[in-house]
């Protein structure tokens, strides 16, 4: 089984009715990791989705209906970072030049032994910590 990880961003998008095709990707994306079974997010993915999608998108969610879909991704494969892994984030955004939130994404892809990790926020096409970085929106 190959596991994929999903990025905050991905997530808002797949909720924002009011995103467009973005929207329809990334719904897209979701259902077919989530009927395959091998969608990964870390709790952080968590965290940032439910602050964001109740303020800064097209058509907040209500605090409620985050929840359900919070609680909907926790049947996913939730990574939950140690200290260990906050150790080797800040040691992954010296080396690679990312912002340390990014890198703790990373970190959380790669310790799941995800091969790929869909991301508007990262570079297309680069490979960090083993991790393939893929922009759904983008050919």
């Amino acid at each position: 089984m190959t596991l994929e990880f999903v990025d905050t961003s991905i997530l808002l998008h797949a909720y924002d009715v009011g995103a467009g095709v973005r929207h329809d990707q990334a719904a897209e994306l979701l259902t077919r990791l989530g009927r395959a079974r091998t969608g990964v997010i870390s709790v952080q993915v968590l965290q940032e989705f439910h602050v964001n999608a109740t303020r800064k998108i097209a058509v907040p969610l209500t605090p409620s209906a985050a929840r359900d879909r919070v609680r909907v991704l926790s049947l996913w494969h939730v990574h939950t970072p140690t200290p260990d892994d906050v150790l080797a984030a800040s040691e992954l955004a010296e080396h690679a030049q990312l912002s340390f939130w990014d890198a703790m994404i990373v970190r959380s892809a790669a310790v799941s032994g995800c091969s790929t990790l869909w991301s508007e926020d990262l570079n297309a096409g680069q490979r960090i910590a083993g991790v393939h970085v893929r922009n759904p929106f983008t050919p």
